[in-house]
């Protein structure tokens, strides 16, 4: 049995630096090819806009209009799954307004025209052709001078000379030789071959950018706004959880308790001066049920914020933690976990409390093993014990509470719990 709740950041994860000829190549390839696609978006979408809003007086503006909105989708859809390869990221694809099931030729026809998205698609596809000209010019420039630049000297002999003639190197007084020419055209093709990954690399971004803000901007803003709403709701839903908890602890403990020490303080009180011996024993359990209040609040406060987390940091709370278990827990941290953002720790710290408190509540187990460690930018946890399994997020058990505090952090979880066991929870922070 497998539960994942997952929430990552939005947008896409920037992937791995490529080797800089395989990225100039990249590039490239993106500039070299996007500019015969822009010439051919820009005939087909002018043209259908121009007869869609020409003929729009008309019915059959509109079906055109529309399909011109639909192949200015197909052009930036093309584009979307190029833009991955240079700017490094997951593929990103906005919504678009559909219509409902059953709708008529003429509301499917009036669809497209009213989605906000597809204008953007059109726009991108009419304005992106000056871009990609530009870009492809500047380009090809680049690779013409360095190739052409830098193997000047193999076919320098074939270019004719005349006694007229006057060549770059002449004018610029370095002499009228085959030598000064080679040296001076090898020159320039050297800097062109220098700066070439620099100036692809600007071709391909320049391009890419305006793609993004005209084809994925809007489903990022979205996506974020989205993530944004669901770790709000993430948050509240913790704290909620957290605050009834804690009610509910402190009434069904320490308020029995002082309920019952206010008693016996009180029959303490009649009893001094009839039964001074009574009096004292009464004294002596009231004194006893303090020492448990207290404990029982420690205990509490402990399940909040340990002092010791805040003092010493999340390895020494969870060592503490682990020696508190009522099963054993062979606790492994990364030696170069350091310390972490407060926020991340009480969080770290509340989901193995609560997987322990599960684990000896719930398992059956025998034994667990808690792994703490630091990859990258993210804090992961692994909780495994060897009971009967079957844990779930939806069957409560506290992974509903662990699932909402890592969601408001913007972390995930991931539960393996099949029947007979044994259980793994997987927990992943950002920090």
């Amino acid at each position: 049995m497998t539960t994942t709740t997952a929430l990552t950041g939005v947008g896409a994860e920037p992937r791995a630096r490529r080797p800089m000829l395989r990225q100039l190549a990249v590039d490239s390839g993106y500039v070299l090819l996007g500019f015969p696609i822009a010439v051919a978006s820009f005939v087909v979408l002018i043209t259908g806009l121009a007869l869609g809003v020409g003929l729009g007086i008309t019915v059959i503006g509109l079906p055109i209009l529309a399909g011109a909105l639909y192949a200015a989708r197909a052009f930036a859809d093309m584009e979307r799954l190029r833009m991955p390869l240079v700017l490094r990221q997951d593929r990103v694809r906005p919504y678009y307004r559909t219509a409902e099931e059953g709708a008529s030729v003429w509301r499917r026809v009036i669809t497209p025209i009213i989605d906000t998205q597809s204008w953007l698609d059109l726009a991108h596809g009419i304005i992106k052709f000056p871009i990609a000209l530009f870009s492809f010019i500047v380009t090809f420039t680049w690779w013409a001078g360095a190739i052409g630049g830098c193997l000047y000297w193999s076919y320098a002999w074939a270019i004719p000379n005349g006694p007229d003639d006057q060549d770059l190197a002449e004018l610029l007084g370095l002499g009228d030789s085959i030598g000064a020419r080679i040296a001076m055209y090898s020159a320039f093709g050297l800097f062109f071959l220098i700066t070439l990954p620099v100036v692809v690399r600007g071709c391909a971004l320049l391009e890419v950018s305006f793609g993004k803000a005209l084809l994925t901007g809007v489903a990022e803003m979205r996506n974020r706004i989205t993530v944004l709403e669901e770790q709000k709701a993430a948050a509240v839903s913790a704290e909620a959880n957290a605050l009834r908890r804690l009610e509910r602890d402190i009434h069904d403990g320490p308020q029995q308790r002082l309920v019952r020490l206010a008693m016996d303080l009180g029959r303490a009180q009649q009893q001094m001066e009839t039964d001074p011996e009574a009096a004292r024993r009464t004294l002596d359990e009231a004194l006893t049920q303090t020492r448990d209040t207290l404990a029982e609040l420690r205990a509490l406060s402990r399940g909040i914020a340990p002092p010791i987390l805040v003092d010493r940091g999340l390895p020494s709370a969870l060592a503490a933690l682990a020696a508190r278990g009522v099963i054993p827990v062979d606790l492994t941290i990364d030696p170069k976990l350091g310390r972490l953002e407060p926020s991340v720790e009480t969080t770290a710290y509340f989901v193995v409390a609560e997987a322990l408190t599960n684990v000896a509540k719930h398992s059956r187990a025998t034994e667990c093993w808690v792994v703490v460690s630091r990859v990258g930018d993210h804090l992961k946890i692994d909780i495994i014990d060897d009971g009967d399994g079957g844990a779930h997020v939806s069957k409560g058990h506290g992974l509903a509470g662990i699932g909402d505090r890592l969601r408001a952090n913007g972390g995930t979880l991931d539960v393996v719990s099949p029947a007979g066991g044994p259980t793994e929870v997987r927990a992943e922070l950002p920090c």
